[in-house]
């Protein structure tokens, strides 16, 4: 397939004769349609496995055992989340395969060439925080495995500096300079190195499951539970995973276009997102919950931190590939989920001087300047701040979902996206698109009082839903009837990319 050719009709990309037309303010390389699609099924369900598979997600599963969930309730209530978020991400997915082009520039379709600043700046400081936030995560529990295999090294943990004491900030440190070396390199070295930590974590996981079901005598119940909840609260709980597993993903949702630009055609992005999400994500789930079970068999409690359970092994040999494990997991789940996003959305601030690779070295910068040790440990940061504006991305992919699929009908000229004057479809008035920040405005700050808010907290889980939901109602009210955009055929060109 042509990698410039649609993979549908109804978006035309630009050509080779059209692109130098664009206005500098708004295009850079990497921010024009891609021109080399070599995701394939593989690679996709292989990001998916390195984002699924890492301490925050374990840790969650874990923790619905330990509130009184089963096992097999745990399983099903994640398994419908994931089929949510499946079918989320392929309708994200296919603008993202059909345009060719990144999350800040598919904003422009529904907010206005100037207006998607707005959303790609709210998602690149969430992305950037939690960047550094799980890097120094992953260096926290690299360093329980230093010391359970080498005890003397606790003299590094008396002195700090700027809150973090000798090892952390070397653990920290070795961790951040793998990542940059890697995301330096640009997309094709984020799809090979995915390709290769995803089935890594698989592996080493499956070796602690088993390890932990043999210590247990492989007497470990799917449907007991570790404390009496009343069927109303397994209700509710069910739903609150549902909930909060969506919240989790929204994140990723919102800009997976990032990924899905790359792969030939949809139904390679369709297949990869099946078994990335429904599929691996909830058989990694269902390990998760089993590894707890066995550690309640084996050692008379849960044990919810991977890390802890590893250093129990007592082996030096595993205590080495648990540590790097956990920092391969790290690298996975950030690069994926926390630094290409914001790559793509600071070089679409100021596309003549910030690359996609350039955006990317700020942005590792930045998640070392805010010294996230401190961020994880404020409360007021976390639940507030970073909470608050990840409440905003359920409002925001409401409104561009239907915008593209029932304003537009998926009809999109390209090449519109890069024209900075009222000549373009997409200027709107002044570069931005109104009607759709009315209806974001309001639908996101709902959804941050309901997930703030205590008063709320019983709906709290469902932020992102109601979110989601409330902006796209509102913006296919306040969008009204718009004239279908007629969308000239697109020029196919040879190419042996």
């Amino acid at each position: 397939m042509n990698p410039t050719e649609p993979a549908e009709s109804g978006t035309t990309l630009p050509t080779a004769d059209s692109l130098p037309t664009a206005d500098p303010r708004l295009h850079n390389a990497d921010l024009a349609p891609a021109q080399g699609r070599r995701w394939k099924v593989f690679d996709l369900f292989a990001m998916w496995m390195s984002d699924v598979h890492n301490l925050g997600n374990y840790t969650f599963a874990a923790g619905l055992l330990v509130l009184g969930m089963s096992a097999w309730q745990i399983f099903s209530s994640l398994l419908a989340g994931f089929v949510i978020i499946y079918i989320g991400m392929n309708l994200m997915g296919r603008v993202g395969q059909r345009t060719g082009v990144p999350f800040p520039v598919v904003a422009r379709i529904s907010f206005g060439v100037w207006g998607a600043n707005i959303p790609a700046l709210i998602r690149a400081v969430i992305a950037i925080m939690w960047y550094g936030i799980q890097t120094y995560l992953a260096s926290v529990a690299v360093n329980v495995l230093i010391l359970t295999a080498d005890p003397a090294l606790r003299s590094w943990t008396t002195r700090s500096f700027l809150g973090l004491n000798e090892l952390g900030w070397i653990s920290f440190l070795v961790l951040w300079v793998l990542q940059a070396l890697i995301i330096s390199r640009g997309m094709e070295a984020v799809r090979k190195f995915q390709d290769f930590c995803g089935p890594a974590i698989w592996l080493v996981m499956i070796v602690l499951a088993v390890w932990i079901m043999i210590k247990a005598d492989w007497h470990i119940s799917l449907t007991s539970s570790l404390r009496h909840i009343s069927t109303g609260e397994q209700v509710r709980m069910w739903f609150g995973g549902v909930g909060l597993i969506l919240a989790t993903y929204g994140t990723l949702m919102l800009n997976f276009c990032d990924f899905a630009r790359f792969a030939p055609d949809e139904r390679t992005v369709r297949r990869g997102n099946f078994w990335g999400l429904p599929i691996n994500s909830s058989a990694f789930a269902l390990l998760s919950v089993i590894v707890t079970a066995g550690s309640v068999e084996v050692f008379g409690t849960a044990i919810t931190d991977p890390a802890e359970l590893i250093a129990k092994v007592g082996n030096p040999f595993i205590l080495v590939i648990g540590a790097v494990t956990f920092a391969v997991a790290t690298m996975g789940v950030n690069i994926v989920a926390n630094f290409v996003s914001p790559a793509y959305d600071l070089a679409n601030v100021c596309p003549r001087r910030i690359s996609f690779k350039t955006g990317g070295m700020i942005s590792t910068v930045a998640a070392l300047v805010v010294l996230p040790w401190n961020l994880f440990s404020n409360p007021v940061v976390i639940n507030y701040f970073l909470g608050g504006l990840g409440a905003f991305l359920g409002p925001l992919y409401g409104v561009m979902m239907v915008d593209y699929y029932l304003i537009k009908r998926g009809q999109v000229d390209v090449a519109q996206l890069f024209v900075a004057d009222e000549s373009s479809p997409y200027y709107y008035r002044k570069g931005f698109n109104r009607k759709a920040l009315i209806a974001f405005i309001p639908t996101a700050v709902l959804s941050a009082v309901i997930a703030l808010v205590p008063v709320f907290s019983p709906i709290a889980a469902y932020s992102w839903f109601i979110g989601t939901a409330g902006a796209a109602l509102l913006y296919r009210l306040v969008a009204g009837r718009q004239p279908v955009m007629t969308v000239p055929a697109p020029v196919v060109e040879s190419s042996h990319a």
